[in-house]
C-alpha cells in the first residue's frame, strides 16, 4: 500500500511537473506569437476582425494544449455569460453574471479540490477561468455603467471605462480568450482591449488636450522591444532565483514541532520573513512574463513619462520593488497583483453599500477558492487592514516632524508591513485549517 501510495505521488508531482513545463513552453510560443502578431497582423494592414479570430484561435490552442479537454470550460463559463447578458437586458444582467460567472468558478474549483485531487496543483485549468470570470464581470459591470445608469452618477474613472454598445459574440470572446491573456492575465478593461485590436490604443483616455501634445508622438508609433526584453530578463531571473531558493526554506517548517520547541522567538520571526520572500518570485516570474507577452504584441501602452519616454504599465500586475520595500500594508496590496486590485475595487469596493472593506475581503476569498486556508487569509486580511489604517492615522503624524524620525518610522513600518504580511498569508500557502491554525497558535 505505501508503494502504492508513493508511486501515484510520484506520479502526480511528475505530472504537475510536465504540467508546469507545458505552461512556460506555452507562455514563450505565446511571446513568439505576440511578435509575429504585432509585427504581420498589425492593425495598419489587418482589419479587426481578423485580428480577433487569430487572437482567439491562438488562444484556444494554447488552452488545449495545457489543459486538454478541460479547456472546454472557458469556452462554457463565457458561453454561459454572454447568453445571460443578452437575454436579461442592461438593468440586472451585472448581478446574474457575477453569480453565475463566480458559482461556475466556485464548482470548478470545488470539484478540483475536493473530487479530483486534494493540495496537488494537477490540471489547475481553475487558474486562466479566475481571469475570465474577472473579464467577464468587469465588462458586464461596465456595460451596466454604459447602458443603464446616467452619465453624471458614474465617477470618472466609470465613465473612461463604460462600454456604449454591446459586444459581438467574437469581441467577447476575443477578450475573454485571446493567447496573451488566456493562461496568465492579466486582466485588462474591455475600452482598452478592443483600442488595442482596433490600432488606437489610448483613445478613450486622452483627453483632448492631451490628445493636441500628443499627437506629434503618437505619428511613430513606440516600440515595446526593449521593455519586453527587460520583463523577459526579470522573469527568468525569478524562475532562477525560485528554482534556487525554493527548497532552502520550506514554509511548513514554520509549523513543525522541533523547530518551534528548540529555536527562539526571534528566530523563528525570521526565518518565517525568509520562508514567505522564497515563496513569491514564483508569481513574479509568471506575472511579469504574462505583461511581457502583452506588451510584445503591442498591448499595455499607457502614455508617456514626463522625460517623454514610453509607458508599457497598463496591464501590469505588479511592481516588485515597492513589494519588498513597502512600509504599509495597503502599499504592499496596491503593488501585488495589481489588475485584481482594480477589478475588486471596481466591482465590489466602489459599488457595496455596507462594509466595502469585508466585503471585497471576502470577495477576494471566494474568487481564489475552495481552499480554507484562503479564507483564513482574507478574515486575517480584514482585521490586519483595520488596524494599520488606525495605527497610521494616529501614529504616523507624530514621526513626520523631522526626516531622521521619518526613517526610523519606515524601518520599523517596513518590518512590521513584511512580518504582517508573512503572518497573514500562511494560510494561504498552508491551505488547510490545522496547521494555519497551529501556526496561529
Amino acid at each position: 500500500g505505501g508503494r502504492s501510495a508513493g508511486g501515484a505521488h510520484l506520479q502526480q508531482v511528475t505530472s504537475s511537473v510536465s504540467l508546469q513545463v507545458n505552461f512556460v513552453v506555452c507562455q514563450l510560443c505565446a511571446l513568439l506569437s505576440a511578435f509575429w502578431f504585432r509585427l504581420f497582423l498589425h492593425p495598419s494592414k489587418t482589419s479587426p476582425v481578423i485580428r480577433h479570430v487569430v487572437a482567439t484561435l491562438l488562444g484556444l490552442y494554447f488552452a488545449l494544449f495545457c489543459f486538454g479537454w478541460y479547456a472546454l470550460h472557458f469556452l462554457v463559463q463565457s458561453g454561459l455569460t454572454y447568453g445571460i447578458m443578452i437575454l436579461t437586458g442592461v438593468e440586472h444582467m451585472h448581478k446574474y453574471c457575477l453569480l453565475v460567472a463566480l458559482s461556475y468558478l466556485s464548482l470548478c474549483q470545488i470539484t478540483r479540490v475536493y473530487v479530483f485531487d486534494y493540495g496537488m496543483y494537477s490540471a489547475d485549468f481553475t487558474g486562466p477561468m479566475m481571469v475570465i470570470t474577472q473579464k467577464i464581470t468587469s465588462l458586464a459591470f461596465e456595460i451596466h455603467d454604459g447602458m443603464a445608469r446616467k452619465e453624471e452618477h458614474l465617477t470618472p474613472g466609470q465613465k473612461i471605462l463604460a462600454i456604449r454598445r454591446m459586444p459581438s459574440l467574437l469581441e467577447y470572446f476575443s477578450y475573454n480568450c485571446n493567447f496573451m491573456g488566456i493562461l496568465a492575465g492579466p486582466t485588462s478593461s474591455y475600452n482598452d482591449y478592443i483600442a488595442f485590436i482596433e490600432g488606437d490604443p489610448r483613445r478613450h483616455r486622452d483627453q483632448e488636450a492631451d490628445r493636441k501634445s500628443n499627437n506629434k508622438l503618437r505619428q511613430s508609433e513606440p516600440s515595446p522591444n526593449t521593455e519586453v526584453v527587460r520583463k523577459v530578463a526579470t522573469s527568468f531571473f525569478c524562475l532562477l532565483v525560485f528554482l534556487s531558493v525554493c527548497k532552502v526554506f520550506p514554509v511548513e517548517r514554520n509549523i513543525d514541532d522541533d523547530f518551534i520547541a528548540n529555536v527562539p522567538v526571534y528566530a523563528q520571526v525570521v526565518y518565517l520573513y525568509l520562508s514567505m520572500l522564497t515563496t513569491r518570485p514564483k508569481y513574479y516570474f509568471v506575472w511579469t512574463l504574462a505583461d511581457a507577452i502583452n506588451n510584445a504584441a503591442g498591448f499595455g501602452f499607457n502614455g508617456y513619462d514626463e522625460d517623454g519616454s514610453p509607458r508599457w504599465d497598463l496591464i501590469s500586475n505588479l511592481r516588485i520593488l515597492n513589494i519588498e520595500l513597502a512600509t504599509s500594508f495597503k502599499v504592499f496590496l496596491d503593488n501585488w497583483n495589481i489588475q485584481t486590485a482594480h477589478w475588486l475595487k471596481r466591482v465590489c469596493y466602489e459599488r457595496c453599500p455596507y462594509h466595502p472593506t469585508a466585503a471585497t475581503f471576502i470577495l477576494s476569498a471566494m474568487w481564489h477558492g475552495a481552499y480554507p486556508g484562503y479564507y483564513l487569509t482574507f478574515l486575517t486580511g480584514i482585521v490586519i487592514t483595520l488596524a494599520a489604517r488606525a495605527v497610521r492615522h494616529n501614529v504616523r503624524p507624530r514621526f513626520l516632524h523631522s526626516p531622521t524620525h521619518k526613517l526610523v518610522y519606515d524601518v520599523i513600518t517596513w518590518a512590521a508591513t513584511q512580518i504582517a504580511i508573512c503572518y497573514t498569508v500562511v494560510p494561504f500557502v498552508l491551505l488547510s485549517v490545522g496547521p494555519s491554525l497551529k501556526f496561529y497558535r
